[in-house]
């Protein structure tokens, strides 16, 4: 089975390079995708994790997957990196 790394922000699976955020210095970042994360910093660092259920969970409707699917990637969101150190 493989091992699939997920944002730490979103939940995003980073299968591939090109979906993966970036440094400043070009290197590619294996913890965030490149919708939340480029140059170093996230692209919108005064989110909060209820924008970020709610961004998920419209993009998640907008490509119309099941319900269930789209309540499980939003719950996850709490217990990832970027919201993890907000909660302490």
């Amino acid at each position: 089975m493989e091992n699939i790394t997920f944002c730490q922000s979103c939940g995003m699976p980073l299968n591939t390079d090109e979906v993966k955020g970036m440094e400043q210095n070009g290197v590619k970042n294996n913890e965030y995708c490149k919708y939340c994360y480029e140059n170093s910093s996230f692209k919108n660092p005064k989110m909060g994790l209820e924008d970020m259920k709610e961004t998920v969970k419209n993009k998640m409707e907008k490509m119309k997957l099941p319900n269930y699917m789209i309540q499980k990637a939003v719950n996850v969101l709490p217990a990832l990196k970027r919201w993890k150190t907000k909660q302490q």
